[in-house]
């Protein structure tokens, strides 16, 4: 199997790399001791938390994004009078007023500047702060959790999907399971592949491939090439899906419920990906599908968990946020300053935590990004400590190397 890292290895267009791809997917499960579950969602492509949670308080805002919908006159729903959850998550606000559903703002790794998916989402699923891109420790975060944890039992840890997640790499040994999917390739995904690999004959005819096996799977699945900057009414935001996406939302909606039943019974530890948040253009249509297979994984997850939704958190990761500032193709770019999403019934929800730095020029990071002011590792760690039992210099040396967990910030009940 070709690694995500070697798919488009030399291309000239790394930038929006195989990293953000809509092909890539997994899911990763374990068991573990106690009655608390942990589900970490890896949002794939950088997800912008300032459209997802818009601090629609802070007038830089709008300044900075004049062809945006923001705020609740926009559609959004107002959290505190501050912050708006966008119109596309709108399912999840009866988890936000039931206190299930929560947010951290100005979050993101220790990764800075070089805003490449690949490094950010190793550094993200690898839980570490100090190495350097390309010589990063291969073993994830939650692997050396289940190292450390006593009764934990390792060979119950297996991928489920077609690539296993880096998050749960290292020596536990684990097996795969690949559930039946439907193959969907939308219109920007044709165009990239095809712009990558037109002059190569090597790759061009598996990326012709790809497309052929995506037509003969069903060739209403096709997504109009414009789509992505298609213009949509902010009431109509949560349910003009087409039929691609609504087939990807299936798919999700079916991870999710395997996810579940496993949690059920003895596993408590689950991990899976959901692709599509790189927004360069037109990102109010792009966005939509990726916001959707969200809402469906939580909501899901919710729904066939039941009393066990009771002793389970949610984390959803993204490996940096994007510019403050709308591009010339009215998306945005790859940025620092993030949003994490967060949901359960072991979540002390209704809030949105973190200090907020301001979007004010002068406030940016490198005057272009929302300015970190915690480290998003921090909020998983204290989640482990809280759920899991988990040594605060274990935490530290050891899960997350390099970490200052810093003070409690009471996300869990």
């Amino acid at each position: 199997m070709i690694s995500r890292r070697i798919f488009l290895q030399g291309s000239a267009i790394l930038g929006c790399s195989a990293a953000a791809h809509p092909l890539m997917s997994s899911v990763t499960l374990a068991a573990a001791p106690g009655d608390r579950r942990l589900v970490v969602i890896i949002l794939r492509g950088a997800m912008d938390g300032l459209d997802m949670v818009q601090p629609y308080g802070d007038p830089n805002l709008r300044a900075a994004r004049p062809g945006f919908a923001i705020g609740p006159e926009a559609g959004a729903h107002d959290l505190d009078g501050f912050f708006a959850l966008s119109p596309l998550l709108s399912d999840l606000m009866p988890l936000w007023s039931a206190g299930e559903l929560g947010f951290a703002q100005a979050v993101s790794t220790p990764y800075r500047d070089k805003r490449s998916h690949f490094d950010g989402q190793d550094m993200l699923e690898a839980g570490t702060g100090l190495d350097v891109p390309g010589e990063m420790r291969r073993d994830g975060w939650l692997n050396r959790l289940l190292q450390s944890m006593p009764g934990a039992r390792a060979e119950t840890a297996f991928s489920v999907g077609e690539q296993e997640l880096p998050i749960l790499a290292g020596a536990a040994p684990s097996m795969s399971w690949a559930p039946e999917a439907r193959l969907t390739l939308s219109g920007q995904g044709r165009a990239l592949l095809d712009h990558v690999y037109h002059d190569d004959p090597l790759f061009r005819e598996a990326a012709l491939e790809a497309m052929r096996i995506t037509d003969a799977d069903d060739p209403a699945m096709a997504v109009p090439e414009d789509e992505g900057e298609a213009e949509i009414e902010p009431s109509m935001m949560s349910s003009a899906q087409s039929p691609a996406r609504q087939a990807a939302t299936r798919s999700i909606e079916a991870l999710a419920e395997f996810t579940a039943e496993r949690l059920r019974g003895e596993t408590r530890i689950a991990a899976f990906s959901i692709n599509g948040w790189d927004t360069h253009r037109g990102q109010a249509g792009l966005i939509r599908g990726p916001a959707a297979s969200l809402s469906a994984a939580i909501l899901t997850l919710r729904a066939h968990l039941g009393a066990v939704w009771g002793e389970t958190l949610v984390l959803a990761m993204t490996e940096f946020g994007r510019t403050l500032r709308e591009n010339g193709t009215r998306g945005t770019d790859h940025g620092t300053g993030g949003a994490m999403v967060m949901a359960g019934g072991a979540l002390r929800g209704g809030r949105v935590y973190g200090r907020w730095p301001g979007l004010a020029e002068a406030d940016l990071y490198d005057r272009r990004d929302l300015m970190p002011t915690a480290d998003i590792r921090s909020y998983a760690g204290w989640a482990l400590r809280a759920m899991f039992g988990a040594d605060r210099a274990l935490v530290e040396e050891s899960i997350f190397p390099g970490l200052d967990l810093g003070a409690d910030p009471g996300f869990l009940l």
